[in-house]
């Protein structure tokens, strides 16, 4: 194994910077070499946001009265977690496409369809006009220009993202103003009582999380927030399911199901939200807030909440309330563009991961970690808000660099010991990327599927 090195003045460096603002002082150790085969700094991206999530819980250590513990990340494995952190033994991930979802070429260029739901599935279908046949679906989209059929599809409550370069992105009114936003967004959240906490092996034991995020940063950052010994309760609809995913992603989770739309299911969610110190989501601008759920009906039942939130394009400018998932916002923002130019493909090539929701996930889990050391320091709860988009500009600020030294394979010695008994099968885990100094790392529960448990 390489000598250990801290991040120095690398885009590892520069994008810890970012993160930090001048709030945490301190620096990872980073272990190990190479990267990603990107024409992005992926793997830099990998390991600044999960050293950011350690270092705020370090600095959460330091605010119970102990001095901060050191903190590594082993840059191989924060790349290899960004891919997935499962391993079946004996049975296989469903797929994590729809069939129908994928690159398109349009009349001028291509486009994106983002299927996976059954409603972004039927929106597109209906504009196309065509049914759920991929050569009829290539078929119509070739016969409309791009941007117009991105248009119609999120006009139709879809999904679909033209691709564009990154010069295109930041001329453009949703460019502009995302670039204008900070990466995290803070706001005070007001008094209130603060969780004890007590055990710094376990920083987060007695921590109530409650999730009310889908694919893929929010269950990234509540899976972090688990593994540090947090309650996590994740909420879904009772029709929504993503089974490709929910094996990595529910690590260490509770789940069950409300509809939203319904007064009991609310108030149910209302009674759970009164006794929850972190509240993460993934809602659009405004979309809790027609759910008779805003921000102060969501203070007044929990003083001094912590909220981090989560959209697509930003929380400023035109499209801050437009659906979107990381391979469209990597569409959007040049990513695509890039890869396909650079490396001399005949279609769009995104990152070698969905690098966008992962690094925001920590993210989101290091804004949480800093919000709950900030509460316990000052009796006052924090909301900070995130967007895919803004994570984009993180990792492309420096813009296309040539790839360098391929990682290290996988091996049996990246696996965590022990067998997970998941409600799929057993399975192995990666050991995990970072680790804190006296701070145990692990999921007191396997995963196990959504609506396990009835409120």
């Amino acid at each position: 194994m390489p000598a250990a090195r801290t991040p120095a003045t690398s885009a590892l460096g520069r994008m810890l910077a970012e993160i930090l603002d001048g709030t945490i002082a301190a620096e990872p150790t980073v272990l190990e070499e190479g990267g990603l085969p990107s024409v992005f700094p992926v793997t830099e991206l990998a390991t600044a946001s999960v050293a950011a999530a350690g270092l705020a819980v370090a600095d959460l250590v330091a605010a119970m009265g102990q001095p901060p513990p050191r903190v590594e990340v082993d840059r191989r494995l924060a790349s290899f977690w960004f891919g997935s952190s499962i391993r079946p033994q004996g049975w296989e991930l469903p797929p994590a496409w729809d069939a129908i979802a994928g690159d398109y070429l349009a009349a001028d260029g291509w486009i994106r369809l983002h299927i996976n739901a059954v409603a972004h599935r039927r929106a597109a279908l209906a504009v196309l006009g065509v049914a759920a046949d991929r050569e009829r679906v290539a078929a119509a989209v070739s016969t409309w220009p791009a941007d117009e059929l991105e248009a119609a599809v999120v006009a139709a409550g879809g999904c679909a993202a033209a691709m564009r370069s990154a010069e295109r992105w930041e001329a453009s009114e949703p460019g502009r103003s995302v670039a204008g936003e900070p990466l995290i967004r803070w706001a005070d959240g007001g008094p209130g009582d603060a969780a004890p906490l007590a055990d710094c092996a376990r920083p987060l034991a007695g921590v109530r999380v409650m999730d009310l995020t889908r694919v893929l940063a929010g269950p990234v950052a509540t899976r972090f927030l688990a593994q540090l010994g947090a309650d996590v309760l994740r909420i879904d609809p009772p029709w929504w399911d993503e089974p490709g995913l929910v094996p990595d992603v529910m690590l260490g989770k509770r789940s069950a199901r409300l509809d939203l739309r319904e007064a009991r299911d609310r108030e149910r969610l209302l009674d759970q939200l009164a006794g929850a110190d972190v509240l993460v989501h993934g809602y659009r601008p405004g979309a809790l807030d027609g759910l008779g759920l805003d921000r102060d009906v969501r203070q007044r039942v929990r003083p001094g909440l912590i909220e981090v939130s989560l959209d697509a394009y930003g929380w400023t400018g035109p499209w801050a309330g437009r659906r979107g998932f990381d391979s469209l916002v990597q569409m959007s923002t040049g990513i695509a563009e890039a890869g396909m130019r650079l490396l001399d493909r005949d279609r769009p090539t995104p990152l070698p991961v969905q690098a966008l929701d992962h690094a925001t996930g920590y993210l989101m889990a290091h804004a949480a970690v800093r919000a709950l050391a900030v509460r316990l320091r000052t009796g006052r709860g924090s909301s900070a808000a995130l967007s895919l988009a803004r994570t984009a500009r993180l990792l492309t600020a420096d813009g296309p660099r040539p790839a360098g030294e391929s990682l290290r394979p996988e091996d049996e010695r990246d696996l965590a010991a022990g067998v997970e008994r998941t409600a799929w099968g057993p399975a192995r885990r990666l050991s995990p990327p970072v680790s804190i100094a006296g701070v145990e790392m692990r999921a007191e529960l396997p995963a196990r599927g959504l609506g396990s448990e009835v409120l």
